[in-house]
């Protein structure tokens, strides 16, 4: 089978990764977590959300962070934006990127934040035209595209029409989201086959939650429809409070030993992204979600004994 040449990664770990995290996360730690990402060669690093402290208040130093950080030159840094005043911030923190969202699922858009999907897609025309308007780019978050935690199987059709109104807000990418986990490979490539009918399969992206430990079997079937962007967080950083004892975020060194072993170009240093893992975790005071950071870690240990 025939594998994209080069995949491009985009780390979610210092946003959508800690954003459940009960325990606070300084903003310096964020920042130094951001810096490590960085240095290992990512080109696109969700950075932060300016969404409403009251219910997401570990975002809530988000403009502390992304003014605190050191841009490098040719890094895209990224923040979660759901409304004007959010892009207002974001616009504030220099973003360069922004990230709206939406659901496949009319069940999990009405119980979540009440109104259609149609509706929930629709609010974010002034968003993203004020921020092309800017020169930022907008990216776009198609959230339970594999399943939903209320109304069960989510029919491709209504991914195809989620992908198709957000391209119509003029979306420079569209992230197809497994958020709970349940997809397996041959479910997978028939919705992305079906999303890349009505959107260029070069700007569709893939966000695997790992709950059922379909991720890197989901990137697999991805990869030999030819898909090359996909979300991954450090330390499998995150979690999905809608599937309990869920492992949340694929992991991103785990998806870099597949992709490096595969001969597949990322651009990214996996010895450093393990180090950045084992970092945040020791921060958060438990190990790495990833298998391969911990198997790496008690290679090194082994060897240095």
């Amino acid at each position: 089978m025939k594998y994209p040449r080069r995949v491009h990664i985009t780390e979610v770990g210092a946003r959508d990764g800690l954003q459940n995290e009960a325990q606070d996360v300084p903003a310096t730690v964020k920042i130094a977590l951001i810096e490590r990402l960085s240095a290992a060669g990512f080109r696109n690093i969700e950075a932060g959300a300016f969404v409403s402290p009251k219910w997401v208040p570990q975002m809530a130093s988000s403009g502390a962070v992304m003014d605190g950080i050191t841009r490098r030159s040719g890094v895209t840094y990224s923040a979660l934006t759901p409304n004007m005043q959010g892009l207002e911030a974001a616009l504030a923190a220099r973003a360069d990127e922004v990230v709206i969202f939406g659901a496949a699922s009319e069940a999990f858009s009405r119980k979540n934040i009440n109104c259609s999907i149609a509706e929930s897609i629709e609010r974010f025309r002034p968003v993203a035209d004020a921020a092309h308007a800017q020169g930022l780019r907008v990216r776009a978050a198609l959230s339970c595209a594999l399943g939903c935690p209320y109304q069960g199987e989510v029919p491709v059709a209504a991914v195809v029409d989620g992908v198709r109104r957000f391209a119509d807000l003029g979306c420079d990418e569209i992230g197809i989201a497994d958020t709970i986990g349940v997809g397996t490979p041959a479910r997978v490539a028939a919705v992305f086959e079906a999303a890349a009918s009505v959107y260029p399969l070069a700007r569709i992206s893939g966000h695997f939650h790992d709950t059922y430990g379909q991720a890197l079997a989901n990137i697999l079937a991805c990869l030999g429809l030819g898909v090359a962007r996909f979300d991954a967080s450090v330390a499998g950083l995150g979690g999905c409070p809608y599937a309990r004892g869920a492992t949340g975020n694929v992991a991103t060194e785990d998806v870099l030993f597949m992709l490096h072993g595969m001969g597949i170009d990322t651009g990214i240093d996996l010895d450093l992204v393990c180090a950045a893992g084992q970092y945040i975790s020791d921060v958060l005071g438990r190990p790495p979600q990833s298998r391969v950071n911990r198997a790496l870690a008690a290679k090194r240990a082994t060897a240095s004994a």
